[in-house]
């Protein structure tokens, strides 16, 4: 919960701090801690953390207190932490919409560290190659302002981390968009060409918010592409 409570400031009050974890409260005892223990890690063993963007639903364990709670520091002292910078200024620097779900909190203590890193943004298309990690990035506009979605070459796979574009199963449907979106007809024509990508290319599509759909590819219907096989990232992988 630690992890959580980095979004608050010394001024939020009790009756705050209980309607936020009402709504976004951990689940179960799993933590990040246990989760990489159980691979053989440690925080400390994280080499770089990849931000798609920075609300705070996506980037808040990237920070925790510090030793005696008087402020922030960076979860994964030893990693190099990357955005874009146009997604930073977007960030810091928020619109009245996503200001909410933009918590300086989360973020400025990552800039601070001197472990920020910018990825190239493509001037041209929405392609991007980020040589430092040797994967492919897809850049997105329609939920916020340069968002990017990981490409992933592993084994004989390609393995999507579709972020906020795709956040579950049930927003495969093209006309799916989620009510987040501070660019929805955008969103639209991104989805279209993505999932068109995914279909040909056969992508399993990893599902940052479903909380019950690991991995899934799609097929193309009458009606567009759709949910093809759903996996568990041990069927696919074998651990």
């Amino acid at each position: 919960q630690d992890q959580f409570l980095s979004v608050f400031n010394q001024q939020t009050t009790h009756a705050q701090i209980d309607k936020f974890f009402s709504h976004y409260d951990l689940w179960g005892d799993a933590t990040l801690d246990k989760s990489l223990k159980k691979y053989g890690f440690v925080k400390d063993d994280i080499t770089d953390v990849f931000l798609t963007h920075l609300h705070f639903d996506h980037c808040g364990g990237s920070v925790e207190w510090n030793d005696d709670r008087s402020g922030y520091r960076t979860a994964f002292k030893n990693a190099k932490y990357w955005s874009n910078e146009d997604h930073w200024k977007w960030a810091t620097e928020p619109n009245a919409r996503e200001k909410a779900s933009f918590l300086k909190e989360n973020i400025l203590p990552i800039q601070k560290s001197g472990q920020l890193d910018f990825v190239p943004v493509p001037r041209s298309g929405n392609f991007g190659f980020m040589p430092d990690l040797k994967m492919d990035i897809i850049f997105v506009d329609g939920h916020t302002d340069k968002q990017m979605l990981p490409v992933i070459k592993y084994q004989d796979k390609t393995i999507v981390f579709a972020a906020d574009l795709i956040p579950t199963v049930g927003h495969i449907p093209l006309v799916y968009v989620m009510g987040y979106d501070t660019r929805p007809l955008l969103t639209l024509g991104e989805k279209e060409k993505f999932l068109k990508q995914a279909v040909d290319n056969e992508y399993l599509l990893f599902f940052e918010h479903d909380a019950h759909n690991e991995l899934a590819t799609l097929k193309m219907t009458e009606k567009g592409p759709r949910l093809d096989e759903i996996y568990k990232f041990n069927d696919v992988f074998g651990y």
